[in-house]
């Protein structure tokens, strides 16, 4: 079916998406610093920084009713910090980077236009979902960090990862249809939907979790008591790590038993489970250190992580058992 596309070109298109995904995974890490970090209102308005688009290095360089000017646009108590305005600066210039390789996914998907056109509209989809991600987060910051908008910014950027991760793993599905899956049990595609489901589950908790925290960081409690005042979806949050640890381990086993150890099958497997424990022990250390502020963003990226190696190993499993039927 691709026999018409120029090799190269394939190759670049799956380089740049591939290199898309891996800046996706940093704008979340750097979401996850900012929100950590207290910085989200670090620049108070957007797309400038201060009403600048190099933000200012001391609070000498702005006005000096600046306090004033910000009250008025609804922003009360904005002070200045140089750290905390560059961390959410440096989250939009990553931002921003993601716009310029989008745009370059979704030109270099044109080859596809005559043999597979929906990797193009894929590309192209994936490319008005970061426009309106970028609208979302200017949203973010006019309604002042509600946690509502913050956790639909960062759901939406999984929806934009599974996009890209399907849109790269159709472009060669010729070659993952070739992956030899017959000796796995029928069940896998069903438990491996439903590892997936739980993740997005578990998700969903997190940000609630998250949501509650910075209620309670408000509330001038010191960082070790946070625990104290925790919502019940916290200890559901914190007890459903194990059976989906469970879980995706029987996945990984049948993997074990049924695959080349070589295969993208398996090593897949073994990188989402990798990833699972470290979000376990990162989710131990926010319980038991007093939610370390450094370990958050790291929680945060591992869950998005675990969601996107499933569903690539989803997508690997689906192009290889449609080859079977074929």
């Amino acid at each position: 079916m691709n026999a018409l596309i120029n090799p190269q070109a394939a190759v670049n298109f799956r380089r740049i998406g591939i290199i898309t995904i891996f800046a996706v995974y940093c704008v979340i890490l750097a979401g996850g610093i900012v929100r950590a970090s207290g910085a989200g209102m670090g620049c108070p308005d957007w797309p400038t920084c201060f009403g600048q688009w190099i933000p200012p290095t001391d609070e000498s360089q702005l006005p000096a009713n600046y306090h004033e000017i910000y009250a008025q646009r609804g922003y009360e108590n904005t002070q200045f910090n140089p750290v905390k305005t560059w961390t959410e600066y440096t989250n939009r210039l990553v931002g921003a980077t993601i716009g310029l390789l989008i745009l370059l996914t979704a030109w270099s998907s044109r080859i596809y236009l005559k043999t597979d056109k929906p990797i193009f509209y894929l590309s192209v989809g994936s490319f008005l979902l970061v426009g309106f991600q970028g609208w979302l987060g200017s949203s973010v910051v006019a309604s002042n960090l509600k946690p509502v908008m913050i956790t639909l910014h960062m759901l939406l950027a999984l929806v934009i990862v599974a996009l890209l991760i399907y849109t790269i793993a159709r472009s060669q599905r010729d070659v993952l249809g070739q992956l030899d899956t017959s000796l796995l049990p029928e069940k896998f595609k069903t438990v491996l939907v439903a590892a997936m489901l739980m993740t997005l589950l578990q998700v969903a908790m997190g940000t609630q979790v998250r949501e509650a925290v910075d209620v309670i960081s408000r509330a001038s409690i010191d960082r070790q008591y946070w625990r104290d005042d925790f919502p019940i979806i916290f200890y559901i949050h914190r007890s459903f790590s194990s059976i989906i640890l469970f879980t995706n381990v029987w996945l990984v086993w049948k993997l074990y038993q049924s695959v080349d150890k070589h295969s993208l099958l398996f090593r897949t497997g073994v990188v989402m489970t990798g990833l699972i424990i470290i979000a376990i022990l990162a989710g131990v250390s926010l319980d038991r250190l007093g939610v370390p502020a450094f370990v958050q963003p790291v929680h945060l990226l591992m869950a998005n992580l675990i969601f996107g190696a499933q569903f690539f190993l989803y997508s690997c499993y689906r192009y290889s058992e449609n080859q079977r039927v074929a």
